[in-house]
């Protein structure tokens, strides 16, 4: 629709940014319901299947292992193990299983290969298999998705000027450059960023452009709210008010209007009345289940109420006509 544009510069993004915030709920409302199902909620479920250890400095992760956190460190699961909790998600009404393993960057060895295996697992359950693993080569991105991954979440985190502020072992362009080798390998890109890392107003407009102005806008966007671990640098950060976690996502509703809006980790602490507001805003994805990697998230039966309380319905698997639906449909059609 001529409502997509990957051309934005900062000025007309703040401008948007900066309306009233219920006249910015409205019109996010207005653009949703141009481009989506109103009501529709993706469902996702997020497994750490390999946690703590890694060397990266992220100064809001407790899996970092500089940082002395009460997060242990556990080896990579049994492909077994994380196809029993695949099917346990989507009995519970996930659409799609993510796995996230606390590594830097995808290294070429038998752990890749048994990601590899699950993945190929995951995918017979007829879900939309994500993955979130770090760094990737093209040519790890290629085997990715040729075990069919629907999806890679790869987060730019911040914007540009303030990202040495809160992550020093990685660049903004690595992340930049994972992100562009799982676009050509054909995989459907999850991006987003976090706020409340002591990022200003000018931060959150320039991680929105940033990821408004890629080639081809993520297919989904997630807006985490930083949840302060005790060890890590932003252990002291306050809690970012609810009224910027809504602008954040109407404005993101409004510059990606296709791309699904995902409320992710901070969900816990919000309200059902303020999480329909989220909705309200152009909000249209979830991740379901007691926990997020390491941090706790509102549990399954919580949801299913606010669900009916709100009239949500999830959505289904594979509804977006991407390239590995339509391969997995037409697997899993009878000759």
């Amino acid at each position: 629709m001529s409502d997509i544009r990957n051309n934005w510069n900062r000025e007309e993004i703040r401008a948007i940014y900066e309306r009233p915030l219920l006249q910015l709920v409205l019109d996010a409302a207005d653009m949703h319901r141009r481009h989506h199902k109103f009501g529709e909620v993706q469902i996702s479920s997020l497994l750490s299947i390999k946690t703590g250890g890694c060397s990266e400095d992220c100064a809001y992760c407790p899996q970092a292992a500089r940082f002395h956190t009460d997060v242990k460190v556990h080896a990579l699961m049994k492909t077994d193990e994380v196809v029993n909790a695949a099917k346990n998600a989507k009995a519970g009404g996930a659409s799609r299983f993510c796995m996230g393993a606390a590594w830097r960057e995808v290294r070429d060895n038998r752990d890749f290969d048994r990601v590899i295996d699950m993945v190929k697992a995951v995918n017979e359950l007829d879900m939309e298999v994500c993955c979130t693993l770090g760094m990737l080569t093209p040519q790890q991105a290629d085997r990715l998705a040729e075990a069919g991954l629907y999806a890679y979440n790869h987060n730019v985190d911040t914007s540009e000027e303030h990202y040495n502020e809160v992550i020093t072992t990685r660049t903004y362009d690595d992340r930049l450059n994972t992100l562009n080798n799982v676009r050509k390998a054909g995989i459907s890109v999850c991006s987003g960023g976090i706020i409340g890392l002591g990022e200003t107003d000018e931060d959150r407009i320039g991680m929105l452009h940033t990821l408004s102005n890629l080639p081809q806008h993520p297919e989904s966007v997630p807006i985490n709210v930083l949840v302060p671990v005790a060890g890590t640098p932003l252990a002291n950060n306050g809690r970012v008010p609810f009224d910027e976690l809504v602008r954040m996502i109407a404005t993101a509703r409004i510059v990606m209007p296709a791309s699904a809006v995902r409320l992710s980790a901070g969900r816990l602490e919000l309200s059902v009345s303020e999480q329909a507001m989220c909705f309200l805003a152009g909000a249209n994805s979830i991740f379901a289940g007691d926990k997020l990697l390491t941090t706790p998230n509102p549990e399954y039966n919580a949801d299913m109420d606010m669900f009916r309380m709100l009239g949500l319905t999830p959505k289904a698997a594979f509804a977006d006509g991407h390239p590995q639906a339509r391969k997995n449909v037409m697997e899993h059609e009878p000759c």
